[in-house]
């Protein structure tokens, strides 16, 4: 009797392992607080795309998911004379600015916020 109980608790434990795996390859699986709220959306002070006469692709390295491209856009839009937009499928920023980009400071305030931004072109 006592082995039967162990067995089954045993068998128990594994399937709950199981659907938490299965579950978790499905929603993301521990990504950057997928179980947190989508953080609020920094928008450019200025929206007129016109007013950006300079504009640079870059790759961005580190993102996972929507919650990770809204990261880097707001660390990017949440800059003087910049306006920006990420694309998670192609891991990319679309970055426009008013004076001429300067990498450096790009760089350093996606990699504050956690990603690596890299290959302007």
């Amino acid at each position: 009797m006592g082995n039967v109980i162990v067995i089954l608790f045993v068998a128990g434990l594994a399937a709950f392992a199981g659907v938490t795996f299965v579950r978790g390859n499905r929603s993301g699986g521990g990504c950057c607080g997928e179980y947190e709220q989508m953080p609020d959306r920094v928008r450019a002070s200025d929206l007129n795309k016109a007013h950006y006469p300079f504009h640079v692709h870059a790759a961005v390295d580190g993102m996972t998911c929507d919650r990770c491209a809204r990261r880097v856009e707001n660390a990017l839009n949440s800059m003087d004379g910049v306006y920006a937009t990420v694309d998670i499928g192609h891991h990319t920023a679309s970055i426009r600015t008013k004076t001429p980009p300067d990498e450096k400071i790009l760089r350093a305030a996606v990699q504050a916020a956690g990603y690596v931004l890299h290959d302007f072109r």
